[in-house]
């Protein structure tokens, strides 16, 4: 492998890593209502799971309440039981049309937890992001080894794969710094 495609490997995986992490902190519970709260939410739809938000448009009305219309009304009860055995935390109403999910406000020690939560994913996708670091060392090394570059073209490589690492580490840390100052404001 060259050098560009060693870099170019390892920035593609540490931005998935990124990613990821920003997935996960959307699906998280912060008092507010979203309807990111509800994407991750799976219903048993035709004998396959299926995201909910391909069976129902999902609005937030207001700040502490989410509504889910399902395109077919056939689907209610599914997406209903979907919900319940969900970790959200909360209890769907199904008035026969759509169901409405009331957002109670966190109390200071969920709003504890759910912190303990970010900077414990945070940590996993900094982890991540220094094993593909590792990994792209390891190529590196391999390459000169195998006299595909030189000693210096392999420290510079290795430089310019932990500036890398810095950055996406970095854009980590802002994304779960914004995720616990949402959750602790009230």
């Amino acid at each position: 492998m060259t050098n560009d495609e060693i870099l170019f490997d390892a920035e593609e995986r540490m931005e998935k890593a990124v990613s990821v992490f920003r997935d996960e902190l959307r699906g998280l519970r912060t008092g507010r209502a979203t309807p990111a709260l509800v994407d991750n939410i799976r219903v048993e739809y035709y004998g396959s799971p299926t995201p909910l938000k391909q069976l129902a448009q999902i609005s937030t009305p207001d700040a502490q309440q989410i509504l889910i219309r399902p395109f077919d009304q056939g689907s209610l009860k599914d997406i209903e039981k979907a919900i319940r055995s969900s970790d959200l935390g909360m209890s769907p109403n199904n008035d026969g049309k759509m169901i409405r999910l009331v957002v109670p406000p966190m109390s200071g020690e969920q709003r504890q937890k759910m912190v303990a939560r970010i900077k414990k994913s945070a940590e996993e996708a900094r982890v991540a992001i220094r094993n593909i670091r590792r990994d792209a060392n390891k190529h590196f090394d391999q390459a000169e080894k195998n006299k595909e570059m030189t000693e210096d073209e392999r420290d510079k490589g290795k430089d310019e794969v932990q500036s890398l690492t810095k950055k996406f580490e970095d854009r980590v840390g802002e994304l779960a710094d914004k995720k616990t100052k949402e959750v602790l404001e009230q």
